[in-house]
């Protein structure tokens, strides 16, 4: 067992409801943030600006997309409430570390309906688009005809050039496999920019304003996925970085590589363990790793903040979920739970 990460328990505040933690409604700010500078003046919470141990709270695409029932990727579990249980957990964990933790980073699945991941972009030999979450397209399946690129996308996504859209694709499938990814999987249409999925939780939009106003420490959202032609379940990189062409496709996020190495402890939650949150602490590792091994120990992972993704009698990645965080914490890495304090 870690050491717990947090000197001082602070009270969860009258206005959090827990019963609300898997509905969707509107933070009121302004009563928030009057309520978050009368509560940091009781508590004494200090700025941010004051923290002698800078520590990092990286919140991964905890949106509506995926944490909310009846929404278009709700991450059930096991349990089928997982998302909503974890969100409840770690609203409470912002709470009682209102006064400890200096930044929080929220990721945000970032999609338009033209990306190679959604059922447009494919289509078969009688124009049909695949069926999303139960089809995998493989190189073998381009090759053979199964799926082929949707013609009528390539106006939208490379400017009319069906021949490049067709390389591009090819190639970003055969570079999954290569590298030992998980194969292209069509998705529904989820995480809609200017949608409602697009949003954080409500009731973890409205823990982070108020551990915002309460520290005076500004949040700092993180966007991912906009590529049409890439898929970008870690907020460090996306999964393929070159075209067929050996031409750029998309670039790893340095700025925030370089932000997150510097902190004294980062902190990681959300959804779905077996996606977004190991690709996203896979690669830190990467990069931990090419700098210094031992910076593996400032890194903490909420365990019961995050839950894989099962499909009742479709998929079940919980075995792969589990093994990531076994390889995270052989490496160094905390496992701990959010009632974990000093």
């Amino acid at each position: 067992m870690s050491q717990p990460l947090i000197p001082t328990k602070i009270p969860i505040p009258p206005h959090f409801n827990p019963e609300k933690v898997g509905e969707v409604w509107r933070v009121p700010y302004q009563e928030c943030a009057a309520a978050a500078e009368v509560w940091a003046e009781q508590h004494n919470i200090q700025p941010a600006s004051s923290d002698k141990t800078r520590i990092c709270l990286l919140l991964i695409d905890v949106q509506n997309t995926f944490c909310i029932p009846e929404f278009e990727l709700f991450v059930g579990g096991k349990s089928g409430t997982s998302a909503v249980d974890d969100n409840r957990r770690l609203c409470e964990f912002i709470y009682h570390n209102l006064g400890t933790i200096t930044t929080i980073i929220p990721t945000l699945d970032t999609h338009t309906a033209m990306q190679i991941f959604h059922p447009i972009f494919w289509v078969n030999a009688d124009g049909e688009h695949p069926t999303p979450a139960a089809t995998n397209i493989t190189p073998a399946d381009i090759e053979t005809g199964i799926w082929k690129v949707n013609p009528a996308v390539a106006n939208s996504v490379t400017n009319g050039d069906y021949e490049l859209l067709e390389q591009q694709a090819y190639h970003y499938v055969k570079q999954l496999s290569q590298d030992g990814k998980y194969p292209l999987t069509v998705w529904p249409y989820h995480s809609m920019l200017g949608g409602i999925g697009h949003a954080l939780v409500s009731s973890v939009e409205e823990a982070i304003f108020f551990h915002c106003i309460a520290r005076q420490s500004q949040t700092q959202f993180e966007l991912k996925g906009e590529n049409a032609l890439t898929e970008n379940y870690s907020i460090l990189r996306p999964e393929v970085l070159f075209g067929f062409d050996k031409r750029s496709l998309a670039q790893k996020n340095t700025q925030l590589i370089k932000q997150l190495l510097e902190f004294d402890v980062v902190i990681i939650g959300g959804q779905a363990k077996s996606h977004c949150v190991a690709w996203t602490i896979d690669d830190l590792l990467t990069e931990i790793k090419q700098v210094d091994a031992t910076l593996a120990k400032k890194v903490y992972l909420l365990e019961d903040c995050t839950s894989p993704v099962v499909v009742p009698g479709i998929v079940d990645y919980t075995e792969q979920a589990d093994a990531a965080f076994t390889r995270f914490a052989e490496a160094g890495m905390h496992i701990i739970q959010s009632t974990d304090f000093i």
